[in-house]
């Protein structure tokens, strides 16, 4: 075979690889979507079928880039893959489960934590659906949720280069989590009044 055959051969295989892995890619985008739109409406069940199908999809994209790390650790793919860890996580704080770890949903620490970092807006609007119905200690588990995130994000202290920008990441973390503990302190100002309201006016003489 000449040389000439044997680049475009290679650049062939390398070119299939790479449209299979935007296929999947956005399959998996598409299915942690959807987990995350189902599990903030309470359809658990179609939650964790559309994350079951998502992790089949997620194995199968790395098994097929073995041969292939420049197309696995591309952009697409990892922003896939961190769309997969969030959906993943939001379901498991949502249900009040055990966080799986990175060897367990078998991706890279970096796009873990990324994944990770997403998953306070997905909590800040869970806590702001639970607001909207008067305080609940359920909006504080999950503020506490989102600061054992954030304490844990910022000590990860690396260049960009290792974390795959994960410092920007941190720093919307930590305006996402002080918003959420604006609107919750007030929440609770206002039950209490609200309470208060309520004792003063049993008080009263009929």
């Amino acid at each position: 075979m000449q040389f000439t055959e044997i680049v475009h051969q290679a650049f062939e295989t390398l070119n299939q690889a790479r449209d299979n892995a935007l296929v999947q890619a956005r399959q998996l985008t598409r299915l942690s979507a959807n987990t995350i739109r189902a599990i903030h409406r309470s359809e658990n069940d179609a939650a964790h079928q559309n994350l079951a199908e998502a992790g089949k999809i997620a194995a199968d994209l790395k098994k097929s880039l073995v041969k292939f790390p420049q197309l696995f650790f591309a952009g697409y793919t990892q922003d896939a893959l961190k769309e997969y860890v969030e959906a993943t996580l939001t379901c498991a704080i949502i249900e009040n489960q055990r966080l799986p770890k990175p060897e367990v949903l078998d991706v890279e620490i970096n796009t873990y934590l990324n994944g990770l970092a997403e998953v306070t807006g997905e909590l800040r609007r869970r806590t702001l659906d639970i607001l909207r119905q008067g305080y609940s200690p359920e909006a504080e588990r999950l503020l506490g949720w989102m600061d054992e995130i954030y304490n844990l994000l910022v000590t990860v202290d690396y260049p960009d280069a290792l974390t795959n920008g994960l410092r920007r990441q941190t720093d919307l973390v930590r305006g996402i989590v002080e918003r959420t503990r604006g609107d919750l302190t007030l929440s609770l100002r206002e039950e209490r009044l609200q309470q208060a309201l309520e004792q003063a006016l049993k008080r009263l003489p009929d």
